[in-house]
């Protein structure tokens, strides 16, 4: 069993060591990326990787998100297993065409006769004063691509062994890594070894009896700090981190609305067109919509690029002070 004794790291610390373990468990793993070799990777969670393996598997590439992601696509394809790390979710733009158009649709356009064993990973979110172009949340449009699984950890723990998996998956995946997280360390230990963490497989924070939440990334940290101080108060709260956005695991979900008769559902994407959407619209055609004892509210972030100004930034994504409040209502006013 696997040693989890006071192992505290944080999640640049964990994604790099399942890098590292992939890396020595198979030689057709490798890394490539802007500036991922000698400076370590813009927030350095490939910091002294290429000490470890050589330049020939940790490669510094030109400034060109459509030929890197283009690059790791033939890779795939010819046997290996890249490790993309795209500086900024943002820039996942300039190579929509490869990560849509053919990573995500090779394997079913030629009759599963060919795999994509590619992994691209990519900071996301706002709280940094980045800016329009380097803050956003782009989850819901990954997890719109058939062919692509979307996974969007919210823990060290979890980041590691979601990634050991990620990587090897036979097909792409994206990993979606918020960037206010990568210096923080979980709540939980992160275990020693090479302990895998299904994809596709929802993970419940908490139980609680009155109140259902439903949150992805970042959001799932600032659920559960709300969470743990309403409990004081004598109000509930089942957490529940899907962890995987595609596929998503619903059960946890169904089974635990059905219990609380309330759902609230957080995202720090803009609600437009989000991926809490999603889950709305399948509690909605299930079963479990006949239990719900209050409207079901969701929280998200505004539909405006994201400020560079500080305090426009934090108002234009769902805070803890925005949980905690739309938790009390729908629980206070719908007893």
């Amino acid at each position: 069993m696997a040693d989890t004794t006071n192992r505290m790291l944080t999640m640049a610390e964990a994604v790099r060591e399942a890098m590292t373990i992939a890396m020595n468990e198979r030689e057709d793993v490798f890394l490539m990326g802007e500036d991922v070799g000698i400076y370590g990777g813009a927030f350095g969670v490939s910091s002294e990787m290429q000490n470890k393996f050589g330049a020939d598997r940790i490669i510094d590439t030109p400034i060109s998100e459509l030929g890197i992601v283009g690059a790791a696509v033939g890779a795939a394809l010819a046997g290996m297993r890249p490790i993309v790390e795209i500086q900024f979710s943002d820039f996942t733009a300039q190579a929509m065409d490869q990560i849509a158009n053919q990573a995500a649709k090779i394997h079913f356009m030629l009759g599963g006769a060919l795999h994509v064993p590619l992994v691209l990973r990519t900071p996301q979110g706002s709280g940094t004063g980045a800016a329009a172009q380097h803050s956003q949340v782009l989850e819901t449009w990954f997890a719109n691509i058939p062919g692509l699984k979307v996974v969007v950890p919210s823990n060290p723990a979890d980041a590691k062994g979601l990634l050991l998996s990620a990587i090897d998956d036979p097909n792409p995946v994206i990993f979606l890594e918020h960037k206010l997280l990568y210096k923080i360390p979980g709540r939980d230990a992160v275990p020693e070894g090479v302990e895998r963490i299904p994809l596709g497989v929802s993970k419940v924070l908490r139980h609680g009896s009155d109140l259902t939440i439903v949150a992805t990334g970042i959001m799932v940290n600032k659920s559960y700090e709300v969470a743990e101080k309403l409990s004081a108060e004598g109000i509930n709260i089942t957490l529940i981190d899907p962890r995987t956005i595609s596929p998503l695991d619903m059960d946890p979900i169904h089974e635990s609305v059905q219990q609380t008769g309330r759902l609230l559902v957080v995202q720090e994407g803009p609600s437009h067109g989000g991926f809490i959407n999603e889950v709305i619209a399948r509690v909605s055609e299930s079963a479990s919509f006949g239990s719900l004892i209050a409207p079901i509210k969701r929280l998200a972030g505004m539909n405006i690029p994201i400020p560079y100004a500080p305090q426009l930034e934090r108002a234009a994504v769902p805070q803890i002070e925005d949980i905690e409040v739309a938790a009390r209502e729908i629980v206070k006013n719908w007893r």
